[in-house]
């Protein structure tokens, strides 16, 4: 399986995020320098509360926290540090279109990247910004 994103810690570990909509899994890793999982979050793609469909980006805040992307279920997810799920960040509601991207500023605003698609063509996209 590919990785849609990968984020460095200051550890040298690493957070990886994986799962497309041919893909068996779909989680978020922990990954140690030497390339051994450690811990992971997610597994088949479900459209649930506390599964990943398609997560496909994400960002890391100074205290390891993780805001996931969660694609095919309109979203964005926080897990804690030891990738346990803490809630839902963005619902789907609070969001104009599809999450693609979302980036973390120093004063907790996330901003999020969507996109407008209709019959299968990007016919749009903005950014939507959360204080969490």
């Amino acid at each position: 399986m590919s990785p849609f994103h990968t984020i460095q810690l200051s550890s040298g570990d690493f957070i990886v995020i994986h799962g497309n909509d041919n893909d068996p899994l779909h989680r978020v890793c922990l990954i140690s320098s030497d390339g051994n999982i450690v811990k992971s979050f997610g597994g088949p793609a479900v459209s649930s509360s506390r599964q990943l469909y398609v997560p496909i980006h994400m960002a890391v805040d100074r205290n390891g926290f993780v805001f996931v992307v969660d694609f095919n279920n309109g979203r964005v997810l926080l897990l804690s540090p030891t990738l346990t799920y803490v809630r839902e960040v963005v619902t789907r509601d609070q969001l104009r279109w599809w999450p693609v991207i979302v980036r973390l500023d120093y004063r907790r605003h996330l901003y999020v990247g969507v996109n407008k698609v209709k019959d299968g063509e990007l016919v749009d996209g903005g950014v939507d910004v959360v204080n969490v």
